[in-house]
């Protein structure tokens, strides 16, 4: 009796949510991947809205209409498009996410539209306004945000508020975002239900 095949490899964007120089997010997204590594049936990539040039938003018509006509909008789309699911990286910035994210998702839609995502903020209270605000922002593309989010907070979680030290609990809460996200991902791409998350 033939087995049945392998269950496809989930794709996972680790978007880098700002430019600002002096950064903190490329160093959390580079720790959020290597602990997510360790789950299996899936692959993590860093996208850094940094190398793709974005200007600010110049497609003359809507993005839902899927009419791309820049090369650069053409090239983030071809980027985007393969991942099933995102981990979001953003600071908080006088209470919102950046708005170079922002701009970035805006010039896309299909490529947004319907996938599931996991938010990873820092900020003074763990940017937790930052992390509402994407939530919101992401449901308008009928994504699905998980409740399970991992939010670092300056004054624990970066040493004198700059070098980048998680406490001993994140990587817990960092693995709780990452399974359920995995797990609404497989849900989204098969139709079936869930599989239990992994002990952290």
């Amino acid at each position: 009796m033939a087995s049945s095949p392998a269950p496809a490899q989930i794709r996972v964007g680790i978007i880098v949510g700002t430019t600002r120089p002096g950064r903190k997010a490329a160093t959390v997204a580079e720790w959020a991947r290597g602990i997510a590594a360790t789950r299996e049936g899936a692959t993590f990539e860093i996208v850094d809205i940094a190398d793709h040039d974005l200007p600010f938003l110049d497609e003359p018509l809507p993005a839902m209409t899927g009419q791309y006509t820049k090369p650069h909008t053409r090239r983030w789309a071809e980027r985007i498009a393969p991942f099933d699911a995102f981990l979001f990286v953003t600071p908080e910035y006088n209470g919102n996410f950046p708005g170079v994210l922002k701009n970035a998702i805006d010039f896309l839609y299909a490529e947004w539209r319907g996938k599931t995502a996991g938010l990873i903020s820092y900020g003074i209270q763990g940017g937790a306004r930052s992390a509402a605000s994407l939530t919101t922002l992401l449901s308008q593309f009928e994504m699905t945000v998980v409740p399970s989010g991992t939010r670092l907070v300056l004054s624990e979680d970066f040493k004198e508020m700059k070098e980048f030290a998680p406490g001993p609990s994140r990587e817990k809460e960092l693995l709780a975002t990452v399974d359920e996200v995995l797990a609404q991902a497989r849900l989204r791409e098969t139709g079936a239900a869930p599989e239990e998350p992994a002990d952290a």
